[in-house]
């Protein structure tokens, strides 16, 4: 069984990088961090010109007022007033502790592309990689003899499942290298001891600082990519099911490309409809708890996102094991 396991996991990674999914994937990172380095040395840039100074505290402050401006304003969505004031909350506190939240450094762009990443860039990545796994058999014609050799159906899945988290987990490590090594060329590649708050509460509306604490930035990264893999592996499964259920690849590219950025956007909008918090798209962006973010809908906590996320991860496996178990191959 073992043997056999090995040996079917070694054919669809060689499969799935004759397909030349991963290089794509990887690819993509290397043309966009470098984007996104530029864009964020060009904000840095700017808002050091505006103020005549690089002094982090004055920068700081200067955002806390810019940022109470905007809470003025009588026209600002309700939504938005509650992000804006935890957000000051939190930039006072750092401000208050001395310790600056934008330390510029290959590892604070990793730390920040990663929470940027989460919700939409990194799951689309994982959708390119896992959409075509078992529909792509349809459109090579090989599923009836994927189907028919001397293999049992669901370890023929299990090979599939094992080869896309081997993937998943090389394209969330190959995300961190990347943003460290191309943005250290232009931040540094020091960073790694600074400190990190972590442990911030939303209660209400305020904020609940009684439970943070100070850990290293890699003990922070650690925990970010940690979760960031975890999404990754939940998107693909969903999107293994996917693939198991629509012959077309493009098809299926099309549904998990549709939810991921109708996700993106209920996220927004989703306040005042609770029940969406159920939907796997709205909580994606589970590094946001780590960083202390007000939720897209009240009452929804780490252990809640997870919970769902396991939830939907599990159903999604059934699914596509019922299937793919029972699929008749003649026709």
């Amino acid at each position: 069984m073992k043997h056999s396991m090995l040996g079917l996991v070694r054919n669809e990674t060689m499969k799935l990088l004759r397909r030349r999914r991963f290089l794509v994937v990887l690819l993509i990172l290397a043309v966009l961090i470098p984007i996104f380095t530029y864009a964020q040395y060009r904000a840095v840039q700017t808002a050091q010109e505006r103020l005549g100074t690089s002094d982090w505290r004055a920068l700081l402050q200067q955002q806390i007022v810019d940022t109470q401006n905007r809470l003025a304003s009588s026209r600002l969505p309700e939504e938005w007033r509650q992000f804006l004031k935890i957000r000051v909350q939190q930039q006072q506190y750092y401000l208050d502790h001395d310790i600056n939240p934008n330390a510029p450094g290959g590892p604070s762009f990793a730390r920040g592309f990663m929470d940027q990443a989460v919700s939409l860039f990194l799951p689309m990545m994982i959708v390119v990689l896992a959409v075509d796994l078992v529909s792509a058999e349809h459109s090579e014609g090989t599923i009836k003899l994927l189907l028919t050799r001397p293999v049992r159906r669901w370890e023929v899945l299990t090979s599939k499942l094992l080869t896309l988290i081997l993937f998943v987990s090389l394209t969330v490590l190959a995300a961190l290298i990347m943003a460290y090594l191309i943005s250290g060329l232009v931040f540094g590649y020091s960073g790694w001891d600074l400190p990190v708050l972590t442990g911030f509460r939303i209660v209400g509306s305020e904020l609940d600082t009684s439970g943070v604490f100070m850990v290293p930035q890699w003990q922070y990264l650690f925990m970010q990519y940690g979760l960031g893999w975890f999404v990754s592996v939940i998107v693909g499964i969903i999107s293994l099911m996917v693939s198991v259920l629509v012959r077309s690849a493009a098809a299926g590219m099309g549904i998990m490309m549709a939810a991921l950025i109708s996700g993106t956007i209920l996220t927004q909008m989703a306040s005042s409809w609770e029940s969406a918090k159920y939907l796997f798209v709205v909580n994606l962006q589970i590094t946001d708890y780590l960083a202390g973010t007000l939720p897209p809908i009240k009452g929804m906590t780490l252990p809640f996102s997870l919970a769902v996320l396991s939830v939907w991860g599990a159903v999604a496996l059934l699914v596509a094991y019922a299937v793919f178990i029972r699929r008749d191959v003649t026709s």
